[in-house]
């Protein structure tokens, strides 16, 4: 089986910025990039109209994956570009070639009105049941995006990477994630930043004797804690510059915030067997609601 970079493209403005980051990713890992559109039956208004019927909806959606296609081609010369049509319910379809890809790239849209990204449930569906890597991207996102300044402060393709961003739980520190991280800022010589979040004791500090004195130990613990954690991964990964970064305070907040600079945020999601509904984790869940660079969500045991 021919591994992939594999994309959902339906057409709208976020999946094709998904398209275009999955492009880039693919060139990352020289790997094939492989165009996924799940076809659906035509919604019954657009059937029934005179001009636009069936017919015309069902050329529409043979066509625009591969038009689309030939535009990557032309603008990531050194990516080998494949198209794939599939049937069905479109969450069950992307799961099933999700499971045949090294990752999935989806798009998700800008800013609601509540000052976050608006995720649909597919796209929800679709991180919380496949154990393949999946990320989100936003509408508009840009190469330029990911990374830093040029001297003339304008953003540059052609400077560094900014960060890769890695959420981590220090009591379970799986590997799965931990390796995606580490070879994702590997690939883009950029570096890690390793965050961790701690949460406040019942007490309130500093109101009596020993509070400083208690927040400062299990400051230095939960930092001792993330470079063990890391340790192993520092070591088969030489080349990554590592930035570790212990709070205290919310994750999801510590996580965001630490994440406003990175080219990529990488989160795990634990995975469930035999739950109802789509369960993604709280720490997940605000990073694809808000972290503005590409999301990757990296299932785990």
């Amino acid at each position: 089986m021919v591994r992939t970079v594999t994309v959902g493209l339906d057409g709208s403005p976020e999946s094709r910025a998904a398209a275009e980051w999955a492009a880039r990713e693919a060139q990352l890992r020289g790997l094939p990039l492989n165009i996924v559109h799940v076809r659906e039956p035509a919604p019954e208004p657009l059937a029934q109209a005179p001009l636009v019927g069936p017919e015309t909806h069902q050329r529409w959606t043979e066509q625009m994956p591969h038009e689309f296609a030939e535009g990557i081609r032309l603008r990531h010369p050194g990516v080998d570009v494949l198209t794939e049509q599939l049937t069905g319910t479109v969450a069950d379809a992307l799961c099933e070639a999700a499971a045949r890809a090294d990752l999935l790239a989806l798009g998700s849209r800008g800013f609601g009105g509540i000052g976050g990204f608006m995720v649909g449930s597919v796209s929800l569906a679709v991180v919380a049941r496949t154990r393949r890597p999946v990320v989100l991207v936003r509408a508009g996102e840009q190469a330029a995006d990911e990374h830093g300044m040029d001297p003339a402060g304008v953003p540059s393709a052609a400077t560094p990477f900014r960060p890769v961003v890695l959420g981590l739980d220090t009591r379970h520190p799986d590997d799965t994630l931990l390796e995606f991280a580490f070879d994702a800022a590997a690939r883009r010589e950029a570096p890690l930043r390793a965050v961790h979040a701690w949460p406040e004791t019942s007490i309130s500090y500093y109101r009596f004797p020993g509070d400083a004195e208690l927040h400062d130990e299990l400051e230095r613990q939960n930092a001792a804690a993330l470079t063990e954690a890391l340790r192993p991964w520092r070591q088969k990964f030489p080349g990554v510059e590592v930035i570790e970064a212990s709070r205290c305070g919310s994750a999801p907040q510590v996580l965001v915030g630490a994440a406003r600079d990175a080219s990529l945020a990488v989160v795990g999601r634990r995975i469930r067997t035999g739950s109802i509904g789509a369960h993604i984790g709280h720490v997940a869940h605000a990073a694809l609601h808000h972290v503005a660079a590409p999301v990757a969500v990296v299932a785990h045991s």
